[in-house]
């Protein structure tokens, strides 16, 4: 998100009066969002965002409802399963506006945020429409609400263009309730984040009994995350425990009946200060049933030998983030996640999708954003398709910040 320098003026009624809701409603952003130091001595309030314009010049095809970035499992492996190659679309969805707010607290600060972009996902994939980022409120050591999952580095994420990013990344904005006992230098929290499921019914042979099966939540999911910064760089280990389970509704050919298994995860991320304001950008995820957590995954639970089983999954991220000038910068960079799939999944089932991307970015000003990006994508099936992608994406963008 942009970070312009803050321009402080004194607060007004409406301003204040803004500044009070907001805390009361949303949260706070992250230490690198909101400037650290002691807690705030009166109300203050930030609208930024930025407008953007994309336009995509793909090679070839991709689902229809997701040109507008590049996700390896939108990646077709059947030959003109969308038509033609080629083609060309401009979009806005980057676009993104929030509002923050931080009021004195006693002893401390309370902070909040509410952001959103116009990236339209889930029954609403292809649309230019309203999706919510961050709605999260902190007090103390106490965080309420949408944020980023404790066990995501959204720092990894790479100075790039595309909306998506790396294939293989932890990147989840996740409804939460976080406690963070240890800041600084070395900071630990934890955190329950709401649970998300993806059942892969299978194939139907032999004893299946995820046929019809619906995600069944019972308990929400369990976050850790420890992290060590200094002049260097940072270096994070996160890990998750999720309880993933399956119903099946009784129905003319099913009787009820329900189950689980176990997911977990241990996410390695790190960023490491090179020399100038270069950036070296590592990530490798591993476990069981994390597809939920990932950029661009596909199931966390198919069958296999008659039971529920979690998928296991791997994710590697590796980027470099190069500045020439102080207006000419570039990201180089590869990303790849691999799903272990079991013998009762279908050969079209999601296997390994790798991401890869340059660009050349020209910041004139610090507001002003402009540039391009080449991007490749590969999508493997476990049945051996495989299908490619190739495209140019040009991109302009507008920061915007204005703080009372």
């Amino acid at each position: 998100m942009p970070n312009p320098s803050s321009h402080l003026i004194r607060p007004g009624l409406l301003a204040r009066a803004g500044a009070l809701l907001l805390a009361a409603l949303v949260a706070s952003p992250s230490a690198a969002q909101v400037p650290p130091g002691e807690p705030a001595t009166k109300p203050t309030f930030k609208i930024y965002g930025f407008a953007q314009l994309d336009v995509i010049g793909d090679l070839k095809r991709v689902q229809p409802d997701w040109k507008d970035t590049l996700r390896p499992t939108k990646i077709p492996t059947e030959p003109d399963l969308f038509g033609p190659n080629g083609e060309t679309s401009l979009s806005v969805k980057q676009t993104r506006f929030g509002v923050w707010g931080e009021i004195p607290a006693g002893f401390t600060t309370a902070r909040a945020q509410f952001e959103f972009d116009l990236f339209g996902v889930g029954v609403n994939a292809g649309q230019t429409t309203i999706r919510l980022r961050l709605a999260y409120a902190e007090y103390w050591q106490f965080l309420a609400g949408q944020a980023q999952s404790l066990f995501m580095d959204g720092d990894v994420f790479p100075d790039i263009v595309d909306y998506w990013g790396p294939a293989g990344m932890v990147f989840l904005r996740n409804p939460q309730l976080r406690w963070t006992p240890l800041s600084g230098e070395h900071s630990l929290a934890v955190a329950i984040e709401a649970p998300g499921l993806a059942i892969d019914s299978g194939t139907g042979g032999g004893v299946d009994p995820l046929i019809g099966a619906q995600p069944y939540t019972r308990f929400p999911d369990v976050t850790a995350r420890y992290r060590l910064t200094g002049e260097w760089g940072h270096l994070q280990a996160s890990g998750v425990l999720r309880w993933l389970g399956y119903q099946v509704l009784p129905s003319a050919t099913a009787q009820y009946h329900w189950g689980y298994t176990t997911g977990w995860g241990v996410n390695l991320a790190s960023v490491v200060n090179t020399w100038g304001r270069d950036r070296l950008r590592l990530q490798a995820v591993y476990g069981a049933g994390i597809a939920n957590y990932m950029n661009d995954a596909s199931w966390d639970v198919a069958p296999q030998d008659g039971a529920a089983r979690a998928v296991p999954l791997l994710g590697l991220v590796a980027y470099y983030d190069h500045a020439w000038s102080d207006q000419f910068t570039s990201a180089v960079g590869w990303s790849m996640t691999r799903m272990w799939t079991t013998d009762q999944q279908g050969p079209s089932a999601f296997e390994m999708g790798q991401y890869a991307s340059a660009n050349l970015l020209y910041r004139p000003v610090p507001a002003v954003t402009t540039g391009a990006e080449f991007l490749f994508g590969e999508r493997r099936d476990k049945g051996g398709a495989s299908g490619t992608d190739f495209r140019f994406q040009i991109s302009a963008k507008v920061d915007f910040a204005h703080t009372w």
